[in-house]
């Protein structure tokens, strides 16, 4: 299938979501690999998956950041919207910690870390996620991480309507913080409760909570304290318990408090065989250079 008269898509998709399948795809003009979100209407027209498809693509083109997919092109394509992006190449950490299991702590702290680094570009243009989860971070060859999927992202601006499903929750119940299953309501600090569980999956190798129906785990995440993780040093099982409390308040500051406090866990990385190359990065070298400067 080509759309746009450009983009040649793949037959399969590389995988789909609540909204759309994304394909990989050639971009003849520019000859190039990206990655093409279709729109999904399984049942025929729905106005409000269409505006929250093009908020998705809004909010992708205002978030510059290396960590976040570059956004190349928006269209439609026989009455179906489309977005056209940056290919990434990597697995997904829930693949990750699906074949490794639980990660070692100074690659659970790199990958958390890289996450706030996104978040806290996202929140300062008042954007939340809304759906952080394993699924939704990339592992790069380069050991980067990319944050994908903002179509449940939130622009926290009183001019910016609130997109629901009357009857439904949006998100997913095993990621959720307490206030956006009670309330709705979704903010900075509910992205770092959903860090703080993929946190947990990561440094156990299973989701933290689990149950038959939606409404069980809906059920656990309000209610239920949180196992701690043993051995685990003690500043890093106090930020995940901090992390995971049911009140905004009594979580981190921010995702730039958060960052701060995982930094010191991300080092000494050992190598994950099968997920990532041992050839130089030049991104990873520039990276490199441009955190001297001033320290950063």
């Amino acid at each position: 299938m080509v759309i746009g008269d450009r983009y040649e898509l793949d037959d399969l998709p590389l995988g789909q979501g609540g909204m759309g399948a994304v394909y990989a795809g050639h971009d003849r003009h520019l000859d190039r690999r990206v990655a093409v979100k279709l729109l999904r209407l399984p049942s025929g027209p729905d106005p409000e998956l269409e505006r929250r498809f093009l908020r998705e693509a809004r909010i992708l083109a205002r978030l510059e950041h290396p960590g976040a997919p570059v956004l190349y092109d928006f269209g439609t394509h026989e009455q179906r919207l489309y977005q056209v992006m940056q290919f990434i190449e990597g697995v997904t950490v829930a693949d990750v910690v699906h074949e490794h299991g639980p990660l070692p702590v100074p690659w659970a702290a790199a990958i958390a870390a890289q996450a706030c680094a996104v978040l806290s570009a996202a929140h300062a243009l008042s954007i939340c996620h809304r759906d952080l989860k394993p699924t939704n971070l990339m592992l790069c060859p380069d050991g980067s991480v990319k944050v994908l999927d903002f179509g449940l992202a939130m622009l926290r601006e009183s001019d910016v309507t609130t997109f629901t499903r009357i009857g439904q929750i949006m998100g997913t119940p095993a990621y959720m913080a307490p206030e956006q299953i009670q309330h709705g309501v979704a903010e900075p600090r509910s992205d770092l409760y959903a860090l703080g569980c993929v946190l947990h999956e990561m440094l156990t190798g299973r989701q933290l909570f689990t149950g038959p129906t939606d409404y069980v785990v809906f059920e656990k995440q309000v209610k239920e304290s949180p196992p701690p993780v043993p051995g685990l040093p003690e500043p890093l099982g106090a930020l995940l318990a901090q992390l995971l409390e049911k009140s905004p308040d009594e979580r981190p500051r921010d995702a730039d408090e958060l960052y701060e406090r995982l930094d010191p866990f991300a080092v000494d990385l050992p190598m994950l065989p099968g997920f990532l190359t041992t050839s130089p990065s030049p991104g990873r070298m520039y990276a490199r250079m441009a955190g001297r400067v001033l320290g950063g």
